[in-house]
């Protein structure tokens, strides 16, 4: 029997979802919980693999199993056993395809992953926020940045912003939009002799798989652009240049969110993800 579940997690203490020999990934706590709640052992897979620091909204894996129990018995039953950082949503047991195999794969029946970018514009680093969004000191421009990302819309070879690691078979992905939008925080605080908007920049992204470190790489020249230190156009000649040398460093993880994967209906997945809260006019 195969059983897919939604998982949310804080990313800031593990070392990234994929298992490693320490033993500190979220993979890694989600299968000794499984594990000790179906008394065998448990293999997943997920949807997408993020990176260490990187959080999850709605993070969708499957395993096969043996035991037989109800949907709510394995939220209950896996959350009795998780750290208080990650969280199982909802469960949900797959068809079977007629030869009585399973029909379902979280990761090849994903049509498209989300993932959002929360954006701190503050002159003051964040405290509460500390390590769930990331942060910059300078206010950023809007229009050069949308402008910017036009240029990555479709399919590309997205080199440039590959990590030297990624272990992807192709650089070659599909960008179906990347959204940017700003929600103020209701004050402004003083640099130095003037005025400074603070709020809370969102970047959406949509996309059939990404790169290691694609999104944080692309993060890291939208910055640049928002503050100036390069033309909207040079996003273009980034990707044209087909070298990590020619992009921005890579920006930090602590705002990087896998707002999950898309599936076609006749999956009958839950799709939405959970609120944010605690954070002052959310964006998410």
């Amino acid at each position: 029997m195969r059983i897919a579940l939604g998982v949310s997690y804080n990313g800031s203490r593990y070392q990234g979802w994929q298992s490693q020999p320490s033993g500190n990934t979220v993979q890694d706590q989600l299968e000794a919980a499984l594990g000790r709640f179906a008394a065998e052992k448990i293999s997943t897979t997920c949807a997408g693999r993020t990176d260490a620091g990187v959080h999850g909204l709605m993070q969708v894996v499957h395993f096969d199993t043996r035991l037989q129990r109800s949907p709510n018995s394995w939220v209950r039953g896996t959350n009795a056993f998780l750290p208080r950082d990650i969280a199982v949503h909802w469960a949900r047991e797959m068809p079977n395809s007629a030869d009585g195999r399973p029909s379902f794969h979280c990761r090849a029946h994903a049509t498209a992953r989300r993932y959002a970018y929360v954006l701190l514009q503050s002159p003051v680093r964040p405290s509460i926020e500390a390590e769930r969004v990331g942060w910059v000191f300078l206010p950023l421009q809007a229009h050069a940045m949308q402008q910017a990302a036009q240029a990555l819309l479709g399919e590309h070879d997205f080199s440039s912003f590959r990590a030297s690691g990624c272990q992807a078979k192709t650089p070659i992905k599909t960008l179906h939009r990347i959204d940017i939008s700003f929600t103020p925080a209701g004050h402004a605080a003083m640099r130095e002799d003037h005025a400074m908007p603070c709020g809370y920049w969102r970047f959406e992204f949509e996309g059939s798989a990404f790169l290691h470190h694609m999104i944080r790489n692309i993060m890291g020249c939208l910055i640049y652009i928002g503050q100036g230190k390069q033309p909207a156009a040079w996003m273009q000649q980034v990707l044209q240049a087909r070298s990590r040398d020619a992009a921005a460093p890579t920006f930090s993880p602590d705002g990087l969110y896998f707002l999950g994967p898309v599936y076609d209906a006749h999956w009958n997945l839950p799709s939405s993800t959970p609120a944010f809260a605690w954070l002052p006019g959310s964006p998410l």
